[in-house]
């Protein structure tokens, strides 16, 4: 019998155990970050260059403009998503659930049957843009504080009254839109969805500063989101004093959401999604590789979206439309596949 015959099967085994180095890389949690951040940063200079006509100098600030409000938005919603669906211990929730996006519409809603279409869009955007997140803010932190008094009553309370709240929020908007001129009505559609088309320059700063203020001050509880992660009795065995720490992650995220929210309009399912396409993506359950994965998945998923949108759909549908049919989608097939595991 020849030797070489005798070595194939010890040999095939150890082809089959070595891995090429870029497979290697891509396995790796900070090799698939940055995948990631390629695939973001080429998506960026794709939507800053593309189809160029006319001076740079007028292009440009345009395009800068909406990549800025777009990373801002898709890292704030995708932060705050994930330290939801952490404090909650459930990836179907999303911080939207409380009623931020229902508040949202009545507080547009209420101006224009108060006072008319044209104070909504008169209007100076700072003014506007305080207003909304000012009351969302207050509307949060009024929940927090009447759900948080009481010990072991918080948490799923604060999302039931949260769903509670949002329900009657739809309602009375519904009512209200009934009884609005059709005129004001059209005006009012527009602010249903998401645009980054007319995002004042000055907002973006303000935003820029608002999501700054509340990543630094979740920073302090970083180190503790991984024991959050194994579940309140875990985390109070381990040593985390669990209210609290959940009392402030709750204002960051509400902080999060509320800038957002204000600076663009709402987006209901798109922490849904991205929070758990990263969670697939990653293998690790590590925040300190998922939080910068959900982000930059919200990065490409925005601009890319907005590329499409202008790009092959030539502006016949918005991206918040996009967004919220799939995102929708992978919620309903999310609750078909826990009602069966």
């Amino acid at each position: 019998m020849r030797l070489d015959s005798l070595l194939a099967p010890a040999q095939g085994k150890a082809r089959a155990g070595r891995r090429l180095p870029w497979v290697e890389f891509g396995n790796r949690p900070d090799g698939r970050l940055w995948v990631l951040a390629v695939v973001a940063a080429l998506l960026i200079l794709l939507f800053l260059t593309i189809d160029v006509q006319g001076h740079w100098d007028f292009v440009l600030p345009r395009r800068g403009r909406k990549v800025v409000a777009m990373v801002v938005v898709g890292y704030a919603i995708s932060y705050a998503t994930v330290l939801f669906q952490t404090v909650t211990n459930n990836r179907i929730l999303t911080p939207s659930m409380i009623g931020f996006d229902s508040l949202y519409m009545l507080i547009q809603t209420v101006v224009v049957f108060a006072f008319g279409a044209l104070t909504l869009t008169t209007m100076p955007p700072g003014i506007r843009f305080l207003i909304n997140a000012g009351l969302m803010m207050g509307f949060a932190g009024l929940l927090y504080r009447l759900l948080f008094q009481r010990e072991g009553r918080y948490l799923y309370f604060l999302v039931l009254a949260g769903i509670i709240f949002g329900t009657f929020f739809n309602s009375f908007t519904s009512f209200l839109q009934r009884l609005i001129d059709p005129n004001d009505f059209a005006v009012l559609q527009d602010r249903m969805f998401a645009s980054f088309n007319s995002v004042p320059e000055e907002l973006l700063l303000v935003a820029v500063a608002g999501v700054l203020a509340a990543t630094g001050f979740s920073l302090r509880d970083a180190h503790r989101l991984d024991v959050l992660a194994l579940g309140r009795d875990h985390a109070i065995n381990l040593g985390v004093e669990h209210e609290r720490v959940v009392q402030r992650l709750m204002l960051v995220i509400a902080g999060l959401i509320a800038v957002s929210t204000a600076l663009v309009g709402p987006i209901t399912f798109f922490g849904l999604l991205v929070a758990n396409l990263a969670y697939t993506l990653m293998p690790t359950y590590r925040h300190r590789y998922v939080i910068p994965a959900a982000a930059l998945l919200g990065i490409i998923a925005l601009v890319g979206g907005q590329l499409l949108v202008e790009r092959v759909f030539t502006f016949s549908t918005s991206l918040s439309v996009i967004i919220n049919f799939i995102g929708g989608s992978y919620f309903i097939f999310m609750v078909l596949k826990e009602s069966r595991a």
